[in-house]
């Protein structure tokens, strides 16, 4: 049996590791293809170029990785099943259960490789291909409006025209209330430097408004200053939302972007699926296996290894088209997140144990 097991894993792996060098390459030529247009924007040239390509590789490897498992583990097991080692496992013993089991294994493996790259690398490597890419176009990180970025913070209501890469925000409105949501104060910078964890505001012009004591009309109060700090539970980390998409951001940096959020009674609906997907995704390379495994057993002789590609590759196009599907329907609808994020996933796993039965019973 130990030796089965490991033939299974030796061919099941390498299938899996040449259709997951070609799924890549291929994104690759896409990105390649798609960052010529950029080319000449401002100092971004050639080299930079291939330098975004190549950091956008481990984005890329978290997002097939599953439908790589798919093609491989069909590739792998139609080419077994064809030269009828499959039955030969069969009859000595190793059922249909014990293959699966063995295989379950090598889409553990990758399970764990998808989450790894997702959570530390992927965040990073992103990260710097957006701001290095942002910087050589002369670029700014985020406009979400006409007039700026708006950011709630506690009792107060952020406008920022520009942020810059390395977090800098130029062209800061500070908006403070009081208790009863009337305006205190309205703070206009023309920098906001995060040092030693606060921001240092440069060149600020501050309007205070007061009630007087002996008269129902507000004081207003104008004073400028060359510097002043500006203690804010805003982070460059939370900016990194500007950068990284949050399908591609960490679970604890989602997880710290809606602490803050809720914190601000501000909705959290596509983080929380962002969040719950980080965590059911990598799972998508053990349902595939489950998936893949009765294919090995249909039609062993009459289908050709392009016929597996196709159906693998139809199969991982539709999952993926579902996944994007559910997340969107569940931000508009408001479903509870997990069940955005998991209701794919579950699918395919029952198709595929649903077609496991129906093997076993023939």
């Amino acid at each position: 049996m130990r030796i089965l097991n490991r033939y299974l894993w030796q061919e099941s792996t390498l299938s899996i590791l040449m259709i997951l060098l070609g799924l890549i390459a291929m994104f690759s030529f896409f990105d390649f293809i798609q960052e010529l247009e950029n080319l000449g924007r401002g100092n971004y040239n050639i080299s930079n170029m291939l330098v975004f390509v190549l950091l956008s590789i481990p984005g890329h490897i978290y997002e097939v990785t599953p439908v790589a498992v798919l093609i491989g583990m069909m590739v792998s097991l139609g080419t077994l099943g064809r030269s009828s080692e499959l039955i030969v496992m069969r009859v000595s013993g190793f059922s249909i259960a014990n293959i699966g089991f063995t295989l379950a294994k090598v889409g553990l493996l990758f399970t764990i490789a998808t989450f790894l790259i997702g959570e530390l690398i992927t965040p990073i490597t992103e990260k710097v291909a957006q701001r290095m890419r942002i910087q050589a176009t002369d670029a700014v990180v985020a406009q979400d409006f006409k007039s700026g970025l708006w950011v709630k913070d506690s009792k107060s209501f952020i406008n920022v025209a520009t942020v810059l890469p390395d977090a800098t925000l130029l062209d800061v409105i500070i908006y403070e209330f009081d208790e009863n949501f009337k305006l205190r104060s309205i703070s206009n910078a023309k920098k906001a430097d995060y040092l030693d964890s606060r921001w240092k505001l440069s060149e600020v012009t501050q309007t205070q408004f007061t009630e007087a004591s002996n008269s129902d009309q507000n004081q207003i109060k104008t004073e400028f200053f060359n510097q002043a700090n500006w203690d804010s539970a805003i982070r460059p980390a939370l900016l990194n939302v500007l950068l990284v998409a949050p399908e591609k951001m960490s679970a604890w940096n989602l997880y710290s972007f809606i602490s803050h959020l809720t914190k601000n009674k501000q909705k959290t609906t596509r983080y929380d699926v962002a969040l719950w997907a980080k965590l059911i995704y990598p799972l998508a390379s053990i349902v595939m296996v489950i998936l893949a495994l009765p294919f090995g057993f249909l039609q062993q002789r009459s289908s050709s290894t392009s016929t597996k590609i196709f159906i693998g590759i139809l199969l991982g196009v539709v999952y993926q088209i579902m996944n994007r599907v559910f997340s969107h329907l569940g931000v508009l609808n408001d479903w509870p997140p997990l069940i955005s994020a998991i209701s794919p996933t579950l699918l395919f796993l029952l198709g595929g144990l649903t077609l496991i039965l129906m093997i076993e019973r023939r």
